[in-house]
């Protein structure tokens, strides 16, 4: 193994194979990623055109008990693409491989090694077209040399799904974890140090911030693997924003030059947007801060919401990956919940064409949204098979007002607001017609 790891960071993972799980839990139920479900790759990541055929390649590196890549290989199962799950520990492997032989999923290809290692692997191990890698790069002395590692496997138009843990909504986690190596000291034995720290976290006082903040947490109630990760873990750090941005995408001093598609689980890029974290009651200043460059929006909400725990992101070569909003061939389609454009166009009708208040269940978010005059009449069309070009054709079909129906590019100005809302939220995304096409050959 690299040097870039810790002896005790693979010790653990042998002895506490993370992330927990019983692999006959498979025959009953499909644990889901949010950063690999097809169409949120598709949208982000390959500009809607993606048909995950011909060969589709996908590295889960660092893949732990197999999350991901059962739920890719599950997604892709009547398809020819390959999965390749990549992990440093044999025992973990081995439940992903068990969790694999329960669900008989065939398109996976196992590999015990570092992901440091991917450089001297490429000859033999080829190229991707898509990389996840999950709650790895954190736990690396230089997770710079990971990410490097993992674009030398990565193709030129590949996109990497990646996890790291974010610094506001862990601040009591790192104070946990000073707590308990000072007072484990130089306590050995694992078993001990777990021992210790559930001792005391019940006993902590109300005004501890971890406990202040435990409900932002789960791991420490799903096992010892879940609070050695956790709390007791030997090599962890986190990011901002901030960093992130210096460190993936334009930063001065080593940035890769990506670009960033942040999408934070159920609530997708809503955390990361000061307007849809101010809720029902936004200070005057919020329109001023919807116009500011949207990294420092970013950095801002990342702050004002304080809950954000890790940083879900895919990142790619530039912004042209994501599929665009404004092109008539695009197909809209809802995501991530029962919704249908009948009920989305009551919900954008129930303030007859002035803003409302969008109180989204799932996310928890509220946001003022002007619906423009059209927005309900687009989301009735809605229907996962037209275009926006047929959208507009058929809304023209229909239209009753006194002066010319409005173009296209009116359509797509009065109905861009509404779309920003919900695709922030990911429950409204697009793909191009290529890809279902593509499917049905």
């Amino acid at each position: 193994m690299h040097d870039n790891y810790l002896p005790q960071v693979r010790s653990q993972y042998e002895a506490l194979p993370y992330p927990p799980c019983n692999p006959e839990d498979d025959r009953k139920r499909l644990a889901l990623t949010w950063l690999e479900d097809l169409p949120m790759i598709n949208h982000y990541c390959f500009a809607g055109k993606q048909s995950f055929q011909n060969g589709f390649r996908a590295l889960v590196a660092g893949g732990g008990t197999g999350d991901a890549t059962i739920f890719l290989a599950e997604q892709l199962r009547h398809t020819d693409a390959e999965i390749v799950h990549l992990d440093m520990s044999e025992a973990s492997i081995a439940i992903a491989k068990r969790r694999a032989e329960i669900r008989g999923l065939g398109n996976i290809r196992w590999l015990h090694d570092s992901l440091l290692n991917l450089p001297a692997l490429a000859p033999r191990l080829g190229q991707f077209d898509y990389i996840n890698c999950s709650g790895v790069l954190h736990h690396l002395a230089d997770p710079d040399a990971g990410f490097k590692a993992l674009r030398s496997v990565l193709k030129a138009d590949g996109a990497v799904g990646l996890m790291v843990y974010a610094t506001a909504g862990r601040t009591g986690v790192y104070q946990m974890q000073a707590l308990m190596r000072l007072v484990n000291g130089p306590e050995a034995d694992d078993s001990r140090k777990i021992a210790n720290t559930r001792e005391l976290l019940a006993s902590l006082p109300a005004s501890n911030w971890f406990l202040r903040s435990e409900d932002l947490h789960h791991d420490h109630k799903m096992g010892d693997a879940g609070i050695y990760d956790l709390l007791l873990h030997s090599q962890d750090r986190s990011y901002t924003v901030g960093e992130l941005f210096d460190w993936l995408g334009d930063g001065q001093a080593q940035g890769h030059g990506m670009h960033l598609a942040f999408s934070d689980v159920q609530r997708g890029r809503s955390p990361y947007l000061p307007h849809m974290v101010l809720g029902s009651k936004p200070p005057a200043m919020t329109a001023a801060l919807r116009k500011m460059p949207l990294r420092r929006q970013y950095e801002m909400a990342e702050l004002m919401i304080g809950n954000i725990i890790t940083h879900s992101l895919y990142v790619t070569r530039d912004a042209g990956c994501t599929a665009p909003y404004g092109e008539a061939e695009y197909v809209p389609f809802f995501y991530h919940e029962p919704l249908s454009g009948e009920i989305a166009a009551q919900v954008f009708a129930s303030n007859r064409g002035q803003p409302f208040m969008l109180r989204h269940q799932h996310s928890g978010v509220s946001v003022m949204v002007n619906p423009g005059r059209y927005a309900p009449q687009i989301l009735r069309l809605i229907d996962g098979r037209r275009s926006f070009g047929e959208i507009f054709e058929r809304f023209r079909t229909d239209w009753r007002g006194q002066a010319a129906a409005p173009d296209n590019a009116t359509l797509f100005a009065d109905f861009a607001e509404s779309f920003e809302t919900l695709n922030a939220l990911e429950r409204l995304l697009l793909k191009h017609p290529d890809a279902d096409a593509a499917l049905a050959a």
